[in-house]
């Protein structure tokens, strides 16, 4: 099944390819359709080659970078995107903290990060989850107490993610310890070279270093650096991580690798009736996805995500890991072991970490337990 589109969008479809296939490295887009991983430079050369471009935050306010395209617009350019191996903006810039400030942030806040942050001249951290208050975030302990014009922050974050190439931090904070959990949060930006802010390595089970600790330690920040009103921090959260879920499920991406897995996999899949049928029933939920997300953005008012936002938060990672299970499956004893890139071999060799890393999925932007509960709530009225 193809969604129809008028003769406007297909001009529109054809230019976002050849854009894409064209104009972001080969090196970086190869490293990605291989499952490797990118370097902060590379990164930070994909978007600033979209940003140049106006791509990088399409569905930003037009006078900070937005494009002022249509729902279906916004999706096609998501889609190729991710057809075409070009890594997403990226998402604490892009999809977090920019929107955030867009929305709720001061016009001297405005006009000091949104280009920046447009154009990943400063790379955001999200600072958020910390021990004992991940999925349950309003139970966050991290204090800030107002000093004269500054903030003084102490406590810890976990679990943030490339933390260790971060410039600044967003972070949730309490600021009022005596009113219910939710309604005592700010949100403050925090440059990470103040004094008494540390990072520390989580090493993870392969060896890697993608998430982190901070630490902060009498931190003093400007109350400039407060994100709307004191303790309306709920409020931006909230509004963030609706945003978020809209961009954990990568339709373009999951299909791309069920693709390459059919093709890599061809052999073992035409001798297999009960492997064909388990990759027929992931394509039609993946396209069930696909539309649902076109009806999320369709129907998202004043700026915050439709409530299903967090079906495809749910079903997104769902099907991130089915697919990723799927490769391993095909791969079989070739998963068991890290090879180098230029063969097919080490596609999947290099699938069994995409594996494991993706088991994150479930948890971050909220676990999928929290979101059936939000389903239940806001769509189902249970």
């Amino acid at each position: 099944m193809q969604l129809p589109l008028s003769p406007e969008d297909e001009k529109f479809r054809d230019e976002m390819r050849t854009f894409f296939t064209t104009e972001v490295s080969q090196e970086i887009r190869t490293a990605v359709a291989e499952g490797r991983e990118l370097t902060k430079e590379q990164i930070v050369e994909s978007q600033q080659t979209l940003n140049k471009a106006g791509l990088a935050v399409p569905h930003w306010p037009e006078e900070y970078g937005g494009r002022g395209w249509t729902e279906l617009q916004r999706h096609i350019w998501n889609e190729e995107m991710q057809a075409a191996s070009v890594p997403i903006p990226l998402a604490f810039n892009a999809s977090m903290i920019g929107p955030v400030l867009a929305q709720f942030g001061s016009k001297e806040q405005k006009d000091e990060f949104l280009p920046k942050t447009a154009n990943l001249d400063i790379w955001w951290s999200q600072g958020f989850s910390e021990p004992d208050a991940g999925s349950d975030l309003a139970s966050l302990r991290t204090t800030a107490v107002k000093d004269g014009d500054h903030y003084v922050v102490n406590g810890q974050k976990t679990w943030t993610t490339l933390g260790q190439y971060g410039d600044w931090i967003f972070t949730l904070v309490r600021t009022d310890p005596d009113v219910k959990k939710q309604a005592g949060i700010s949100m403050l930006l925090i440059d990470m070279k103040s004094e008494g802010l540390e990072v520390r390595p989580i090493e993870l089970i392969d060896g890697g270093h993608e998430v982190n600790e901070v630490w902060f330690t009498d931190v003093r920040v400007p109350v400039a650096n407060l994100v709307g009103e004191e303790n309306s921090g709920w409020t931006q959260a909230k509004f963030l991580l609706g945003n978020e879920r809209v961009g954990v499920a990568p339709v373009g991406s999951t299909k791309r690798v069920l693709a390459r897995a059919k093709e890599l996999g061809a052999d073992i899949i035409k001798d297999d009736p009960l492997l064909r049928a388990r990759i027929i029933e992931l394509e039609n939920e993946l396209l069930a996805l696909e539309l649902t997300a076109l009806r999320v953005v369709a129907h998202s008012e004043g700026g915050e995500p439709h409530p299903a936002s967090s079906v495809l938060k749910l079903k997104g990672t769902e099907l991130q890991q089915a697919v990723s299970e799927l490769v391993v499956d095909l791969g079989g004893p070739e998963t068991l072991a890290s090879g180098e890139a230029g063969d097919t071999e080490s596609w999947y060799r290099r699938s069994t970490p995409t594996y494991l890393n993706l088991r994150k999925a479930s948890i971050y932007g909220g676990s999928n337990e929290v979101q059936r509960q939000i389903i239940s709530r806001t769509i189902l009225g249970l």
